[in-house]
C-alpha cells in the first residue's frame, strides 16, 4: 500500500509528463501519449507495441535475423537509404520529429528510443520496415516493394546505430 501511495503522490507532484519520465518514455512518446484520456494522440511507438503484445508479429517475419554485419560500408549505405526513406517522418536522429510527420496521427515512432527495447529485435525491425503501418493502418508505407531485403537489413543496422 505505501508503493501505491509513493506512486499516487509522485503523479500528483510531477504531472502527466513526469509520469511518462517515470516510465521511461521520451519526450516525442509524451508528445503523443494519452489518446485515450483525451490527451492527444497515442505515439507511433505504443501503437506498434501494442499491437505486437496483442497479434505477434506476421509469421513470415517471425524467424528473421540480419545476416549483414555492420561494416563502414553496411552502415553508410544503410544512413543513405534511412535518409531517402525514413528521415522525412522519423527525423534525421530517429526521434520521430521529422518535418513531414509532424501532421501525422500517430506520430511516426520515435526509433531512437525503441530501438534499445527488448521489443526490438530483427525480426521485428524488418517487419515494421517492409510492411510499414499496412497492419496498424497508419501512414507508413510498407517498403518491402520499394527496397530489397538487403537495403532493408542495411537499414536496420543503421537504426542499431543511433
Amino acid at each position: 500500500m505505501k508503493s501505491i501511495k509513493k506512486h499516487f503522490f509522485i503523479i500528483v507532484i510531477t504531472g502527466f509528463t513526469g509520469l511518462a519520465l517515470f516510465f521511461g518514455f521520451s519526450h516525442a512518446q509524451q508528445r503523443g501519449m494519452g489518446q485515450g484520456m483525451g490527451m492527444g494522440m497515442m505515439s507511433g511507438n505504443m501503437v506498434r507495441h501494442h499491437y505486437v503484445m496483442r497479434n505477434g508479429i506476421d509469421q513470415e517475419y517471425q524467424a528473421k535475423k540480419n545476416p549483414l554485419v555492420a561494416s563502414k560500408e553496411n552502415l553508410r549505405e544503410g544512413a543513405q537509404l534511412y535518409q531517402t526513406f525514413c528521415a522525412t517522418c522519423h527525423g534525421d536522429q530517429g526521434r520521430g520529429d521529422g518535418p513531414a510527420g509532424k501532421a501525422l496521427n500517430p506520430p511516426p515512432m520515435d526509433l531512437s528510443a525503441i530501438i534499445h527495447r527488448r521489443i526490438a529485435t530483427d525480426a521485428f525491425l524488418y517487419w515494421t520496415i517492409a510492411e510499414g503501418g499496412t497492419p496498424l493502418k497508419t501512414a507508413m508505407p510498407p517498403f518491402k516493394s520499394a527496397l530489397q531485403e538487403e537495403q532493408i537489413w542495411k537499414v536496420v543496422l543503421h537504426l542499431r546505430s543511433l
